[in-house]
């Protein structure tokens, strides 16, 4: 940092006058001593630890050793909490609740004396919402990502947590999977503290943090309980003390070869296809024009180089041991942006120079890649006028140029009432269609476009469906199911529309996704239809509905794209 320009806290702590003596007063009932106030920069530490949070219970450790770091580089840390957003427990939907905590964070940084942030972070939605609320500030920012638990081990194989989950009632319905059989495999699934350790979308967005350079160079792989994580989060403390004196901002190392660094890495990762709206979303706060079709054109033909579940076999912890994400951001080499920077100073080529594979089973060499052409495929059609998207590396093969049947739920009730039901007019070649789990349906957007297969035909053995929907579905799923289709139904888009009997086809290859019918026929049914009464008449939820745009450019509430904050603050910043 320059010699001329003023520490951000200093505005704070730095005068002599009234308010000068107020800030520093309060602060010392915790008995800081003078040097704290006098040009240390003020490291705050967003924590998103929660014990409603499974995946961020450590959190509270890991603050401890960030601020060791932070004492150790001459810095001031303050750690503050922030919404902690927990996929596996709260309801309706973390997804809901993402730009609320998103607002959280950056308001509590911009209210504060803060020169730099430390941004913990693990189950899924806590990484892009702080990351999103970091960037509308645009201070010095570094990730800490929690890391996945330990593999499961469950009756001598390996269980990844969050995939078992979807093999659950096939195991009910055909091995006799019963409740004693469940509770043990409830505590093998999850064995270590840490989040989901298969490449879901927790993993995908660490992955994600990793690849846009805001992580220490190695970090997302290695798992929570490895004592190696601790090192990285102390160094990651010292870190961001140079960070700050370097004026080493968010929007300095988030330049748009970065996000297409995002997405090259994802689609080799075989990633979340929920990373797809959170970085769009980042992307729109910090200002790089990042748009859904990127992701077909960028990332769509780069192969398929890491075998983790839901795309392949293994897990995490295996990923960290075969060399981790420095190995694939080696193999893919120019298919990168490699003169970039990145939050240690230096870039993508200094970083993973000396990587190596210890595991080729696990990550694939480029020249022999476990598939080629993995990347998210970008659908359109008059089904889909926005855009959807599916993932191929998770996919059926047979499935991914197919018409079939509409088989239709109007909403997520509707399919639990009728989906098992014997009389349900259903086979293996048609199309599940689920409404009204977009944005604005459930509302939030849930994880449930991969919906369980009719219990009837998982009698007979089928595996897999086309299911398509304006919902999400988990990272840790797989499927053919096609997702976040914009405009969604709740708002009279052509999914609302879609009828019993209709046909449908999906053309991955030609980025179709077609209903079968007459331009005529879909006005006449448009003109018919009306909408739903809405959610919610107060409070959070109201404003999320009121403003919430479309899962094409990321589902951000419109007044928060874009910088934003009060004059006093600009001038200050």
């Amino acid at each position: 940092m320059s010699k001329e320009k003023k520490l951000r806290s200093q505005e704070w702590f730095g005068g002599d006058d009234k308010m000068g003596f107020v800030h520093r007063s309060w602060l010392r009932n915790q008995g800081y001593p003078d040097d704290y106030f006098e040009g240390k920069p003020v490291i705050g530490i967003c924590n998103t630890w929660s014990e409603l949070t499974p995946c961020n219970g450590h959190l509270g450790d890991v603050a401890e050793i960030v601020k060791r770091g932070i004492l150790e580089a001459g810095g001031f840390p303050l750690e503050f909490p922030v919404m902690s957003l927990g996929e596996t427990i709260m309801r309706p939907t973390t997804m809901l609740f993402r730009n609320l905590a998103s607002m959280d964070v950056e308001e509590s940084i911009r209210a504060n004396p803060l020169d730099g942030i430390v941004l913990l972070t693990g189950c899924d939605k806590t990484t892009p919402s702080t990351i999103m609320g970091a960037c509308s500030v645009n201070l010095p920012t570094i990730v800490v990502p929690g890391g996945p638990m330990l593999n499961g081990r469950f009756r001598g194989g390996t269980i990844g947590s969050g995939s078992f989950n979807w093999m659950i009632k096939e195991k009910q319905k055909t091995e006799e999977f019963d409740a004693e059989d469940m509770r043990e495999a409830e505590i093998c699934a999850a064995r270590s503290i840490g989040h989901c350790n298969t490449m879901g979308t927790a993993s995908t967005m660490a992955t994600m943090s990793e690849a846009l350079g805001l992580t220490l160079p190695g970090f997302s792989s290695i798992p929570a309980a490895d004592s190696r994580k601790k090192v990285m989060q102390q160094l990651s403390g010292r870190r961001i003390v140079e960070m700050v004196n370097e004026d080493l901002t968010l929007s300095k190392i988030l330049t748009r070869k970065a996000f297409e660094n995002a997405i090259v890495t994802n689609a080799a990762v075989g990633g979340s296809t929920n990373l797809i709206i959170h970085l769009i979303a980042i992307a729109r706060r910090i200002g790089v024009d990042i748009k859904l079709e990127d992701f077909d054109t960028i990332g769509s033909h780069i192969p398929l180089l890491v075998n983790l579940m839901p795309s392949g076999k293994y897990l995490m912890e295996d990923f960290f041991y075969a060399g981790g994400l420095p190995v694939v951001m080696k193999e893919l080499g120019d298919l990168l942006h490699q003169d970039i920077i990145t939050a240690n100073g230096k870039t993508f080529k200094e970083n993973y120079v000396k990587a190596k594979c210890y595991d080729n089973e696990v990550i694939a060499k480029i020249d022999k890649p476990l598939q080629e052409n993995a990347g998210i495929a970008v659908l359109k059609g008059n089904l889909c006028e926005n855009g959807s998207v599916i993932k191929p590396s998770a996919a059926t093969l047979k499935l991914m140029n197919h018409t079939g049947r509409a088989v239709v739920f109007e909403s997520m009730e509707d399919y639990h009432e009728r989906i098992d039901h014997p009389d349900l007019d259903i086979d293996e070649n048609c199309v599940i269609v689920l409404k009204g789990v977009g944005p604005k349906g459930y509302p939030g957007m849930p994880e449930v476009g991969n919906v369980d297969l009719p219990e009837k035909l998982i009698l007979k053995g089928v595996k897999d469906m086309i299911r398509i929907s304006d919902g999400r579905m988990s990272g840790t799923a797989y499927g053919t199911v096609v997702l976040h289709i914009s405009p969604e139904s709740t708002i009279g888009g052509t999914l609302a529309i879609v009828q019993n009997g209709d046909m449908i086809t999906l053309d991955v290859e030609n980025r179709l996704l077609q209903l079968n019918i007459s331009d005529e026929e879909i006005t006449k049914r448009k003109s018919e239809w009306q909408a739903p009464e809405p959610m919610a008449t107060r409070g959070y939820v109201r404003i999320y509905l009121d403003h919430v745009e479309g899962a094409d450019v990321g589902a951000d509430l419109d007044v928060l794209v874009g910088g934003s904050g009060s004059k006093v603050d600009r001038d200050l910043h």
